[in-house]
């Protein structure tokens, strides 16, 4: 956790939980991960949550365009934000999204 944690709009609030829980979900079914690492950074004018795998992404793996990063995308958007999915720097797959306060 990085910044000040504190209370975000309902919307918001949901919108994290449930991209949280969707990036967990396809680290299990489709990464081969040994560890993930969930981040959450509170900013002034917004909160940014990001989801880091170790796999290696196979056949399997998610692509951008697959429903449920299509869904995490649609539920940051919805809230004027945005998401970015994607094969990490060093390996691995990483899930960033920022929702605006």
């Amino acid at each position: 956790m990085e910044g000040e944690p504190r209370p975000l709009p309902a919307e918001a609030d949901l919108a994290a939980y449930r991209i949280v829980q969707e990036a967990l979900t396809n680290v299990t079914r489709h990464s081969g991960a040994t560890s993930a690492v969930v981040r959450v950074r509170y900013g002034a004018e917004d909160v940014v949550v990001s989801v880091e795998d170790d796999g290696t992404p196979g056949s399997g793996a998610p692509s951008a365009g697959g429903s449920g990063i299509r869904g995490m995308r649609d539920r940051a958007e919805a809230l004027g934000g945005g998401l970015d999915a994607g094969p990490g720097p060093d390996g691995g797959f990483t899930v960033r999204a920022r929702l605006p306060l």
